[in-house]
């Protein structure tokens, strides 16, 4: 097996603010897997909060052995074995001459609905984005600092009827979290996602989860689960933290089977980095694949999204 890495970079419609920053563009790795004729490929987002750069991420792409069967003792769970475990999945169909979910035995993936992020913001900026994407039948608001409730109601004026999920990123304190939990109630919040720090989240089993709590930077894999218990009702599978798309489905798999809810994320990436994952979103409560979304430029073959939700991708973008 050939494997390659290229960098790609991708433009945002708009700055994107969390908690931990922002940025206005999406730079990406692009592998290419490559045997007996046929290509596959995969994407990954090195993300600094797990310690990874394109540079570290690149070094541990380059020095796979090109051995699927190697890939889970060679490399840990991260942004290096996602994109090439999503590769090796691609190659492995196209030799088949099936799609993806086919060769996994899966029934066809259809559409799911997908929530839409709201950068961080003004209060005033973010009821314009509210006002603006009220049409979207799911949003996600990016919050975590020690001001969060005007921006909260702000975007509850701009989209009054819109359900509503939050992420904390890491960013408040027990405190904090059951101070705003019955304001989040009352706005409508059907989920609040990491209120706090991994590491540092024992709280959560101490204190009331009047809206059920799901946990992000504290699930990365199968490994993760037993520190969850007791904290938090539902996980957030991303394949660059899962490691792949093998492992995501292992982990739901687990996760469903211990009465964890699933939501399945992305971070902001192309349509490729999302392909897989609309096959992961099948049934799960909430799903956040709107990284293409978040662009002003994409793969030549990008994913469709329309009032059905994100689509599973063609064959001509990925399985």
């Amino acid at each position: 097996m050939k494997i390659s890495v290229t960098r790609d970079v991708f433009k945002l419609a708009q700055v994107f603010t969390i908690s931990r920053g922002s940025r206005t563009e999406a730079q990406v790795l692009t592998v290419r897997a490559e045997h007996k004729g046929f290509h596959g490929w995969g994407e990954c987002v090195p993300y600094a909060r797990y310690g990874e750069t394109l540079e570290s991420v690149t070094a541990q792409i380059t020095g796979f052995s090109g051995r699927w069967c190697d890939l889970d003792g060679e490399l840990p769970a991260g942004a290096a074995r996602n994109a090439l475990d999503c590769a090796l999945w691609d190659h492995a169909a196209k030799m088949a001459g099936k799609r993806v979910w086919e060769v996994l035995d899966l029934p066809a993936p259809g559409p799911q609905i997908t929530a839409y992020t709201l950068s961080l913001d003004t209060p005033e900026a973010m009821e314009a984005q509210a006002a603006a994407n009220a049409h979207r039948p799911l949003l996600k608001i990016k919050l975590g600092t020690p001001d969060d409730m005007p921006r909260l109601e702000a975007v509850r004026r701009g989209a009054p009827d819109v359900p509503i999920i939050i992420d904390a990123n890491e960013g408040w304190t027990a405190e904090v979290y059951a101070d705003l939990a019955p304001h989040l109630i009352r706005l409508g919040v059907r989920m609040v996602e990491q209120p706090l720090p991994a590491g540092d989240d024992d709280m959560l089993a101490e204190i009331a989860r009047p809206l059920p709590v799901c946990a992000d930077e504290s699930c990365h894999d199968r490994a993760s689960l037993p520190a969850l218990r007791g904290k938090y009702d539902m996980v957030n599978i991303k394949l660059d933290k899962t490691g792949g798309l093998t492992e995501a489905l292992e982990l739901k798999k687990q996760a469903q089977a211990e009465g964890y809810g699933i939501m399945v994320g992305c971070m902001v990436g192309s349509s490729l980095a999302m392909a897989p994952a609309t096959i992961l979103a099948q049934g799960a409560a909430f799903t956040d694949l709107d990284g293409p979304l978040l662009l002003a430029e994409d793969r030549a073959e990008p994913l469709q999204f329309d009032q059905d939700g994100v689509h599973p991708p063609s064959s001509k973008l990925w399985g």
